[in-house]
Formats: C-alpha cells, sequence, structure tokens
C-alpha cells in the first residue's frame, strides 16, 4: 500500500508538473485566434492577428533576426563545444587541464547579469584599442550567445563521449585510417544524437535569451524577446501571441524533425551492431567447429 501510495503521488506531482509548464502554453495559443483587442476579453475566433505580423515590419525584423541570430549560434557552439568536449574526455593529461574545464562549464553558473556586463566591457575596450566593433549589433549578439551556448553544448557531448565504446575507433586506426578520418566517419556518426540535441539546446537558448543580448546590442539590433519585453511592459498585445504560437509551432516541428531522424538513426546503427556481433559469433563458432 505504501508504494502504491507513494507511486501514485509521483504520478500526480509529475502530472501537475507537465500542466503548469503546457497549460499557459496551450492559453497563449487559444488567445493568439482571439478577434477582441483585448487580450484578456475573448471576442470570438480571428485569424486577423496572423495576418496582421505581416504589417508589422518592426516585429518580424526581430522575428528574422532572432532566428539569423540563433541558427549561427548554434552552429558555432557545437563545432565548439564538440571540440571542448574532445579535449576533456579524450586527452587525460595536459598541463592546465582542470582550468580549462572549468572555463569551459564556467557559463553553467555564472549569472547572465555578470557575463553581459563583461562582455559589454569587453566589446568597448576592443572598439576604443583595435577600432572592432565599431558598434555593437548582430554580431556581438552572436559572439555572446555562442560564448554562453559553447557550455552547455560541450556537456552535452563530453556525456555521449564518456559513453562511448573506442573499439571501432581503435580498430580503424590499426587498419590505417588517419584521427580525423576516424573522427568524421566513426566517431560523428556515433554522437550524432548529441550533436542535435546540443544543436537544439543552442538555438533555444539564444532564441529565448533577454539578458546578454540587452547588453552587447545596439540600435537596429533588436532581437525578438527584446522587442517582447519592451511591448509587454505597456501591456500584452494579441500580435505578441500570435507570434509566439508560431514560434512554438516552428520549434516543435524542428524539434520532432531533430528527434525523428536520430531516433532512426540510432536505430539502423543498433541493428547494425547486431548483425556485426552476430557475424562475429557465427565466425568464432565456425573457428571452433570440427
Amino acid at each position: 500500500m505504501e508504494f502504491l501510495k507513494k507511486y501514485s503521488f509521483s504520478r500526480f506531482m509529475l502530472v501537475m508538473g507537465l500542466l503548469f509548464i503546457y497549460v499557459p502554453m496551450l492559453v497563449l495559443v487559444i488567445y493568439s485566434f482571439n478577434a477582441s483587442r483585448l487580450v484578456t476579453v475573448w471576442g470570438g475566433w480571428s485569424t486577423k492577428w496572423y495576418a496582421g505580423l505581416l504589417d508589422n515590419k518592426q516585429l518580424m525584423g526581430s522575428v528574422l533576426r532572432s532566428l539569423e541570430i540563433a541558427s549561427y549560434t548554434a552552429i558555432a557552439a557545437t563545432a565548439l563545444g564538440t571540440l571542448a568536449a574532445l579535449v576533456l574526455t579524450r586527452i587525460k593529461h595536459f598541463r592546465g587541464r582542470t582550468l580549462f574545464g572549468g572555463l569551459v562549464t564556467a557559463p553553467l553558473v555564472m549569472p547572465e547579469v555578470i557575463t553581459g556586463l563583461s562582455l559589454l566591457l569587453l566589446f568597448v575596450a576592443m572598439a576604443q584599442l583595435i577600432g572592432w566593433p565599431m558598434e555593437r549589433g548582430v554580431i556581438t549578439i552572436w559572439i555572446a550567445h555562442t560564448t554562453f551556448s559553447t557550455a552547455y553544448v560541450a556537456v552535452i557531448v563530453a556525456a555521449r563521449l564518456r559513453e562511448l565504446d573506442r573499439s571501432m575507433e581503435e580498430a580503424a586506426m590499426d587498419l590505417g585510417a588517419r584521427p580525423w578520418q576516424v573522427f568524421f566517419l566513426i566517431t560523428v556518426p556515433m554522437i550524432v544524437p548529441s550533436l542535435a540535441a546540443g544543436f537544439m539546446m543552442a538555438f533555444a537558448l539564444s532564441l529565448d535569451d533577454l539578458v546578454l543580448a540587452s547588453f552587447v546590442s545596439g540600435p537596429g539590433s533588436t532581437t525578438l524577446p527584446m522587442e517582447i519585453f519592451s511591448a509587454v511592459r505597456l501591456g500584452v498585445k494579441p500580435e505578441i501571441n500570435a507570434v509566439a504560437s508560431l514560434i512554438l509551432l516552428v520549434v516543435s516541428l524542428a524539434t520532432f524533425l531533430v528527434w525523428f531522424f536520430t531516433r532512426n538513426k540510432e536505430e539502423k546503427r543498433r541493428r547494425s551492431s547486431k548483425q556485426i556481433e552476430a557475424l562475429e559469433r557465427a565466425s568464432a563458432a565456425v573457428r571452433l567447429g570440427p
């Protein structure tokens, strides 16, 4: 009975947690079809706010700018985070390894206000010393987001590399494959799920960031979170619900596609491993036979 009670309580808390996360999103999507200009007053179903987004050039410009920065950030953070994870997992002993690991993971625990202020002072000092960047904008936001997101990618990829079976890599190197061939042809295909997870994490963190972008942005480089934050201070507008619903749709579809392809790739890899193991057992049985 005690076990059933604990199980029921755990399941109840899980359901309540999921409802707490997803019910507000559902309400936001429903009210994006509200015909009334007052967000808190239901005026019937309408799609005019979605059509009105095309006329709101300022809001759509911030959406495209945020998606552009998030894409660049995800690509750069995935590349840098993977390299950092390789250094931390494959090079066991080198001078400064502890310091390097601390520097890689520091953004995970560093307050964003401190990180944003530090980067702002760095960009100002660089502009005075070498004349770059002349002004803060998309480039500085991209650098800040990449610095912040690389730590998350490094942790995700490093966890996968630590549990990876290195027998295939060692066999390929014994057969004469060069290290870069082993990495791109064997290691990368085996860590694709973690790379995809890190890419999506970096994309979501960049798309969601408000604090860092507020410090390192300049005129004409307003991102979507900054635009929404400034608009919400004067009251929530129906257009904000509509654009947030579209972002939810795009992110959900992208996440589903990444999950679908990575799952199929993982299943193919498992089937190939089982076939190889079956062939090895069959060959061993033939060698041991009469």
